[in-house]
């Protein structure tokens, strides 16, 4: 079996070395409560488009109650989440799309390979590949669960029009 093209090796990733916590993770991106799937960004080499940041998964998850009753496996669409976030905070603080907001465009080639459990840190590295400002941006993800990968994939960004989504919220209001 052929070696993985790993984004970067897990084991040289200095988890303590903490860039940005949960607040300076918020300057850039805009989920809140239970839609923060990040804990603190670990690593960040604009050389190589690389960003590590990781996400303490607790026994607090909102999904834990009914995904799954007795067996709690964190939803691969919260790992895809928790890259997308990574990705938004990267290309937001370094204005790569330049826009205000990031939104998902796609994914593709996603693949789970083990499960995410409670007491679980989820290593999360993203590298980008592609960005076009105010078009469209494409990183690559690599999760990582004691140093083996769970989760990996392509992850597309788009600019979410912010003015045109609070105009049509206000006439739903």
């Amino acid at each position: 079996m052929p070696k993985r093209d790993l984004i970067i090796d897990p084991t040289e990733i200095d988890l303590s070395n903490v860039i940005s916590d949960l607040e300076g993770i918020r300057k850039y991106n805009p989920q809140r409560h239970e839609m923060e799937q990040l804990t603190a960004i670990v690593f960040e080499d604009t050389d190589r488009g690389v960003c590590v940041g990781y996400k303490d998964v607790t026994r607090e998850e909102f999904w834990i109650r009914g995904h799954m009753p007795e067996m709690p496996l964190m939803p691969g669409v919260i790992m895809c989440e928790a890259a997308a976030q990574l990705s938004s905070y990267y290309v937001q603080k370094y204005d790569l799309l330049k826009a205000k907001m990031v939104g998902f465009g796609g994914m593709e080639e996603i693949r789970f390979r083990d499960p995410v459990v409670p007491g679980d840190r989820l290593v999360m590295a993203t590298q980008l590949v592609k960005a076009r400002a105010r078009r469209i941006l494409i990183c690559r993800f690599q999760g990582f669960v004691r140093n083996e990968i769970v989760v990996e994939g392509v992850i597309k960004g788009i600019p979410l029009p912010v003015e045109a989504v609070a105009a049509l919220v206000g006439q739903n209001s």
